[in-house]
């Protein structure tokens, strides 16, 4: 398969670096992996992908069901995740929220290509927790169809040890539905996150965002469109970027609204904190606007750690590694406190903490 991947000239992906995919896309995987079953957080139903492959004999999967999956997308790395996958389709009030679905996708080297779907009728509500571990390039396409007044929360965190993450959403939203994703990464790997909400149905509700913690020479780059087609329908992206070193962390951030959604309400808060002065952070917050009844707002902001903090820590006795990684840590916790299931939340945070005091 000759891989034909986006160009850096190209505005979309001017900030990410896929130079190390051909190599990854042809690397052999080990197959083998240690402490597969230390990733699951609850007890819930559970998915376990091992290089793309599921592994029965680790996996419960309740509502989901493993098979062919009918989705296809004109985005130049999801196009690749066809064939076997996962599905979720739940009926009209049906629940499958607590315990969380969990899926664990654990690569060994080499590429990986998965697809899934995830269809919920109407009034129905789940809660879906996904990570990401190992090393080599994990390439996923997720397309998402919510029903009137369906509600999904989705909670991410890639924390690979290296290698790369690609994840791609395509949502759409009928009315009264509503979509939260939150996402970590927190991990040493690089990544690229895409996604599209198009909310199609009036007063729907969309939030996108996360953390993105970059160290050494990594790079995480977030692309998201938030399209408002119908009226009174609500967004919010919310993100925090934190580089250290010599990494590079951008976010581009887009909300549209079409001529007919009257009454939109969306914002966009995209905050970075450069740990160092070689680090990089990108911020990019777009509205295009056709509608003349709106309610939509954006701001970005990139600074450092506040001096006079980290001095008032320091002489009451906490360490300067300390005292930076609990400033850090609360500059990240509104980006993931919106995460709904507890023990979920729990684990996020811990991750989060533990890259941040440097044992990742």
């Amino acid at each position: 398969m000759t891989l034909s991947l986006p160009s850096s000239h190209e505005e979309a992906w001017r900030w990410s670096d896929l130079s190390g995919l051909g190599a990854l896309s042809v690397a052999p995987a080990t197959g083998t992996a240690a402490n597969l079953d230390s990733h699951w957080i609850g007890d819930g139903p559970r998915l376990l992908f091992v290089d793309g492959r599921l592994d029965e004999g680790r996996s419960h999967p309740g509502p989901l069901s493993i098979g062919e999956v009918a989705v296809s997308s004109e985005h130049p790395l999801a196009k690749l995740a066809t064939g076997t996958g996962w599905m979720l389709s739940l009926g009209s009030s049906a629940v499958a929220a607590k315990p969380a679905i969990e899926i664990v996708h654990v690569a060994t080297g080499g590429a990986s290509h998965v697809p899934a779907r995830i269809a919920l009728a109407e009034d129905a509500h789940a809660s879906i927790v996904e990570t990401y571990v190992g090393e080599g390039w994990a390439n996923r396409l997720t397309a998402i169809e919510l029903g009137r007044s369906a509600r999904l929360m989705r909670a991410i965190r890639i924390v690979q040890s290296s290698g790369f993450t690609s994840l791609r959403d395509e949502a759409r939203l009928a009315a009264g539905a509503s979509l939260v994703t939150t996402l970590l990464g927190a991990g040493e790997g690089s990544s690229r996150i895409d996604a599209h909400v198009s909310i199609e149905g009036e007063g729907a509700f969309a939030e996108y965002g996360g953390a993105l913690l970059a160290r050494d020479s990594q790079r995480h780059d977030a692309a998201v469109v938030v399209r408002h087609a119908a009226p009174e329908g609500a967004s919010r992206q919310l993100w925090r970027a934190v580089a250290d070193d010599q990494a590079t962390a951008s976010m581009a951030a887009r909300v549209e609204v079409a001529r007919d959604a009257q009454k939109t309400d969306g914002e966009q808060s995209l905050r970075g904190l450069m740990l160092k002065r070689t680090a990089t952070i990108n911020l990019k917050p777009e509205l295009e606007i056709f509608a003349d009844d709106v309610k939509c707002a954006h701001g970005a902001t990139v600074g450092e750690l506040d001096a006079q903090a980290l001095f008032y820590m320091t002489s009451r006795g906490i360490t300067p590694d300390r005292a930076k990684a609990l400033l850090t840590q609360a500059f990240i916790a509104d980006a993931i406190s919106r995460i709904g299931e507890e023990a979920a939340r729990e684990a996020f945070q811990a991750d989060a903490e533990a890259w941040l005091e440097g044992r990742g």
